[in-house]
């Protein structure tokens, strides 16, 4: 009777085992699988789903098939002309082959240390290999545009040939050749000769930044600061040009309104003298002596405050003072 018992018990407890060792596993959405026994891959799951293993015998080794980022640290490099820069580059991964990622990395911690082994290894040798100008410029556009003032925010009167054609052109630009667009994808092309081996795919190398060295930071903002200047001072002299052509035309309106002035005021007081002239000889032709007799007392009022002394009144002048009549 113990036997059947004990047997039954014995059953009973494997059974339990293997519900606990799990027989089922569940690949979810964005994962895969790499199913291992005993450090042997028999198979390969991409697919997401419900699948069956072997209880203690298969392990199941589970990775993204997303895309991921990789971020590098900022390293000083020199260029080809010896002049050293900061460069921060980023890059986008993901696992193709999970079967060549499990035999030759195995882990996703490794998997960043091995993409910033080869990825900073060509960025160095491709920095190296090419002039500063290179890796800091994507185009010529800058020599074509050295002195450009649309967006100066000068205003829509005024001509920007005009201020264009004042300010010198830096002739210190040299044309590139490749960029640093080209560059990117030059080291995106080194590096992905490098990984296909560890089961990766790169997809992408992207310059996050450039940034000057120490050393050169100071010329790089001379210069720039010879530019904004020298646009500066177009823009001042095309103000000054505009001011006196303004006060030039100003002066001439001036002048002309006052001209218009005068010889409308000579006409209104020729007018007036004619007028007047009319008038005085009518009062003359009616009566001469009063007339005459009120000139002189006119005269009187405006020429006797004046005199200090009066050394004779024996004067045709003063006839109308000192004469009985």
């Amino acid at each position: 009777m113990k036997r059947p018992v004990t047997f039954v018990v014995v059953i009973i407890v494997v059974f339990i085992g293997i519900l606990v060792a799990g027989p089922l596993y569940v690949i979810e959405e964005g994962q895969q699988a790499v199913i291992v026994q005993f450090g042997r891959i028999v198979r390969v799951v991409k697919n997401a789903g419900l699948y069956v293993k072997t209880p203690f015998i298969d392990e199941v080794v589970r990775y993204p098939k997303r895309i991921m980022a990789w971020d590098g640290e900022q390293k000083s490099i020199p260029t080809k002309e010896k002049q050293y820069i900061w460069v921060d580059v980023t890059a986008r991964w993901r696992i193709a082959d999970p079967q060549k990622f499990y035999e030759s990395i195995f882990s996703i911690e490794s998997a960043y240390s091995k993409l910033a082994e080869v990825i900073d290894s060509e960025v160095k040798t491709v920095t190296a290999e090419n002039y500063f100008r290179e890796s800091v410029r994507n185009s010529n556009l800058i020599m074509e545009r050295i002195g450009v003032v649309e967006d100066l925010g000068i205003g829509d009167d005024v001509d920007p040939s005009i201020i264009q054609s004042s300010i010198r052109p830096d002739t210190s630009y040299e044309p590139i050749d490749k960029g640093r667009r080209r560059i990117a994808e030059e080291i995106l092309d080194r590096s992905r000769r490098m990984v296909p081996e560890y089961g990766i795919e790169l997809i992408d190398v992207v310059t996050r930044q450039i940034r000057y060295s120490d050393d050169l930071t100071p010329s790089v903002y001379a210069r720039m600061i010879k530019e904004r200047n020298q646009i500066a001072q177009a823009i001042r002299s095309e103000g000054e040009g505009r001011k006196a052509a303004l006060l030039g035309k100003m002066d001439n309106e001036r002048m002309s309104i006052r001209s218009a002035a005068y010889n409308l005021s000579e006409g209104i007081r020729g007018e007036g003298d004619a007028e007047a002239a009319r008038i005085y000889a009518e009062a003359y032709n009616r009566d001469r002596n009063f007339f005459d007799f009120w000139r002189a007392i006119e005269s009187y009022k405006q020429t006797m405050p004046k005199f200090d002394k009066t050394l004779t009144t024996d004067m045709d002048y003063f006839r109308y003072l000192y004469t009985p009549r």
